[in-house]
């Protein structure tokens, strides 16, 4: 089958079906430009390889070859004008991550951190996350976190079992639904990597005082508020933390579904696989299915780094919430706030806020707003207000549960 189409315009893209013109001997899918500009940049050699080099690094990159040779069992190739782009040797300088599946012993992720003394080119900022080759998102933003000089470092992870997660374009990853949940579990172990890593380099997270001060009486209460939600909202689980050893189970599922309990990932440093080389071969053009994660054997223990998808069977953990709130201005913007990965990112030059501050009612301007941004994630359009109205009364709750704890002693033993 094939297809014509052409740009109306910026938004509209009108297409028919036309008799295929035989560039496709058996099987597979070619594309043809046709442009009018003939300056065009798509005409430029030099251009087509280096966007073909920035979208789909990992192929470029021999260090990845590990980790997609199940993919593409005989290799990848570009050619240019009839020239063979060439592929790169894994350099020196750049700590490797690795993320592993259950109990496997081959990684499901791999990738690298880099840092520079100067600030890198702007494309080579932030982690980059590939599947399959395909480079889908880049920066901090995805991520949720960032370094104290985030134009300072930059990375690659190739995540081939994040392929079922893309939206329709390619362009991200849903966020709802078992496909979201795979996701989001995949970053929740992506940034303990991450973090791991620039914690040994000494470079923590940029969280000013003066943010810190301004959130840390509600995240507080947003401890227990999310830890509680989390059971009726299961998606709200994918910002919770857990720890072995406590009383708290948050599940993703009901009890005895294929994916839920057992662990999913353990994030540790790479190991020294051998890298097969690639040979010629044609791109495989389905997305494998995204691999079960394997039950722990009886008796068996699980590995200090491991990251498990919460659910309905394992041992009982506490939690504490893994959302942070800041602070930015954006006087065009009509919203109280924004979700960004894992972090809300509170309006304060929304008028509501400034008159928040000056009635001295902040605290609960935060609070209706983290539940406002909170509410598409966690349960459909519809059901939006009741969440609303169920974060605000918890939120009030954990006030109740705050002051009817044991009082402190004073000094003097009265």
């Amino acid at each position: 089958m094939a297809t014509a189409w052409h740009l109306a315009s910026r938004q509209r893209a009108p297409w028919r079906w036309i008799p295929p013109p035989g560039l496709v001997a058996e099987h597979g899918t070619a594309v043809r430009l046709t442009v009018r500009n003939p300056l065009s940049p798509l005409l430029d050699a030099g251009f087509v390889a280096a966007c073909l080099e920035r979208h789909f690094q990992p192929l470029f990159d021999e260090g990845f070859d590990a980790v997609l040779a199940a993919h593409y069992p005989g290799g990848v190739r570009f050619v240019v004008n009839e020239r063979l782009l060439a592929r790169r040797a894994a350099t020196d300088g750049r700590a490797p991550l690795a993320i592993r599946l259950g109990r496997k012993r081959k990684p499901a992720a791999v990738g690298y951190l880099m840092r520079a003394g100067l600030p890198l080119p702007e494309d080579e900022r932030g982690v980059a996350i590939s599947t399959l080759g395909k480079v889908i998102k880049r920066g901090w933003d995805w991520l949720g976190l960032a370094p104290a000089v985030p134009e300072q470092v930059g990375g690659l992870i190739e995540v081939p079992g994040l392929a079922g997660s893309l939206t329709l374009n390619k362009a991200d990853f849903i966020r709802a639904g078992p496909r979201g949940a795979t996701y989001l579990a995949y970053r929740k172990a992506l940034q303990e990597a991450v973090s791991t890593q620039l914690a040994a380099w000494g470079d923590a997270p940029d969280r000013t005082a003066e943010a810190r001060r301004r959130a840390r009486p509600l995240e507080r209460d947003l401890q227990k508020v999310l830890v509680d939600l989390a059971e009726e909202f299961p998606l709200l689980a994918t910002l919770v933390d857990q720890h072995a050893g406590g009383q708290k189970r948050l599940p993703t599922g009901r009890p005895g579904d294929a994916d839920s309990g057992g662990p999913l990932f353990g994030a540790t440093p790479a190991a020294n696989v051998p890298e097969p080389r690639l040979s010629e071969a044609t791109e495989s053009s389905t997305p494998p299915p995204i691999p079960p994660p394997a039950a722990p054997e009886a008796g068996s223990t699980e590995s200090p780094g491991a990251v498990r998808v919460p659910g309905g069977t394992g041992p009982r953990r506490p939690a504490r919430y893994g959302l942070s709130i800041r602070f930015e201005p954006r006087p065009d913007d009509v919203e109280l706030g924004r979700l960004i990965e894992s972090t809300v990112w509170v309006n304060e030059a929304h008028p509501a806020y400034r008159r928040a501050v000056a009635s001295r009612s902040e605290g609960y301007h935060l609070a209706l707003t983290v539940a406002m941004v909170l509410a598409p994630l966690a349960t459909e359009p519809q059901h939006a207000h009741a969440f609303v109205t169920t974060f605000l009364a918890r939120w009030g709750e954990a006030l109740d549960r705050r002051g009817s704890g044991p009082r402190r002693r004073r000094r003097d033993g009265r």
